[in-house]
């Protein structure tokens, strides 16, 4: 196992203790740490964090970057990358309440406008009982007297208590006028469940589009992240169209707000070593078999230990 230095250390005690930071709140951490600034040295920031990837993978945990894809912001965080019945002890979440965050998962993700939200009253009057399927049980198999009771009970009161709650642990993102997203944690610990699960994925980046563009063409299902239609668009001369059926996409770039390489959410991890200079390119996501869903940093609080699969039809069927 690599053998970190205090440096290392002190990075990994942060993400765990704050929970996931933005680059301008880790990078700071870094360079106090190091002397050195990420944006500047960037090789050596990638090496710092390929180290302490090829030890946490000892204890089945990665440091991982990722996209706030409502604000494009690039955020930081420690995640665990199985899920086993051990690590659903780590929840402080009830059945019901985790039945209920993965309703409200399933209902923002399967929007096909991809809006990436749903109204506060629309989340108070999901239904819960679906999601207490295993991933064994299929939708006929399931025997509506089996239905915990605690599950079938759950109050609009303790709807209203586990949305605050899933707010301020950052599952969940809530706007002053009542509009559910997803939180920094849910992108942070959900990458396996959007690409396993039919999520449709932005164009550009390949990862789920969860609050994106989507293509005008009502036949066409393109969808791209706002920030990487920044980086699409500007390297192209000539009409915006949507890249696979030619449709016009009404965009314009704005100036001096072109998403830079150097702002991607790449951490190395043990099987992925740093890169040296960087180029424009479009980037593609291999998925990665240990990247389960349900995980979370060791010091969160997870809800989502057992989120079932769905696919495009029980979207459609909804």
């Amino acid at each position: 196992m690599a053998e970190l230095s205090w440096r290392h250390q002190t990075l990994i005690q942060a993400l765990l203790s704050r929970g996931p930071l933005r680059d301008d709140q880790f990078h700071p951490i870094f360079n106090g740490l190091t002397g050195k600034n990420p944006g500047t040295h960037k090789q050596v920031f990638d090496e710092y964090l390929l180290k302490i990837n090829k030890a946490l993978s000892y204890v089945q945990c990665e440091l991982r970057g990722f996209r706030n894809q409502y604000d494009g912001r690039v955020y930081y965080g420690v995640v665990n990358t199985v899920s086993d019945e051990q690590s659903k002890l780590g929840t402080k979440y009830s059945v019901p309440q985790i039945a209920f965050y993965k309703a409200i998962i399933e209902a923002i993700v399967q929007d096909a406008t991809a809006q990436g939200s749903i109204s506060n009253i629309h989340a108070l009057n999901l239904r819960l009982e679906n999601q207490v399927l295993t991933s064994t049980e299929s939708q006929s198999q399931c025997d509506p007297t089996q239905v915990p009771p605690a599950v079938k009970n759950f109050s609009l009161s303790q709807k209203e208590k586990t949305l605050d709650e899933l707010v301020q642990d950052q599952w969940l993102n809530r706007t002053p006028d009542g509009i559910i997203g997803l939180g920094v944690r849910s992108f942070l610990d959900l990458r396996s469940y959007f690409r396993n699960n039919d999520i449709p994925s932005c164009q550009v980046c390949n990862e789920a589009g969860v609050k994106a563009d989507v293509c005008q063409n009502d036949s066409c299902t393109v969808r791209i992240h706002k920030y990487c239609l920044k980086k699409f668009f500007s390297q192209r001369r000539g009409e915006r169209v949507c890249p696979s059926c030619g449709t016009e996409w009404n965009y314009v770039v704005p100036k001096a707000e072109l998403v830079d390489e150097e702002d991607e959410a790449d951490v190395p991890t043990q099987t992925q070593p740093p890169r040296g200079p960087r180029t424009k390119r479009l980037r593609s996501i291999k998925t990665d078999g240990a990247d389960e869903v349900g995980t979370g940093s060791s010091q969160a609080s997870r809800p989502t230990a057992d989120l079932r699969r769905t696919t495009r039809s029980t979207a459609c069927s909804r």
